[in-house]
């Protein structure tokens, strides 16, 4: 009987999961962002990367969000560490956006 209750609880609490989901990809600030890391050169320094979140312009706020998250995705991914030195910082609200056509682009490098 306990398993069933624990088994219960355990779907119930993956339904709610889904619910912070759009199109598999978790929202910011209520918005959905398609978020990608990458390398600047992969064969220089993968530990010096850029994180483009596209049509940041729909919520600032959660463009930053976005994109601390996929920085530090990737750097956990990559390098075993969340450590970031961001060139602009996406959870500091008195660093301005940096906008490339109305997507936001962050530059950072992964430290142990």
């Amino acid at each position: 009987m306990t398993k069933t209750f624990a088994l219960i609880g355990l779907c119930a609490g993956a339904l709610a999961g889904c619910a912070d989901l759009v199109n598999n990809r978790p929202l910011y600030g209520g918005v959905p962002f398609k978020a990608k890391a990458k390398a600047v050169d992969k064969k220089a320094d993968r530990a010096v990367f850029t994180v483009a979140v596209s049509d940041a312009t729909r919520s600032l706020e959660g463009a930053r969000l976005a994109a601390h998250h996929e920085g530090v995705r990737y750097c956990i991914e990559n390098y075993g560490t969340s450590k970031i030195a961001w060139q602009a910082d996406p959870l500091n609200a008195d660093d301005a956006v940096p906008l490339a056509g109305g997507d936001a682009v962050y530059g950072g490098t992964c430290t142990p």
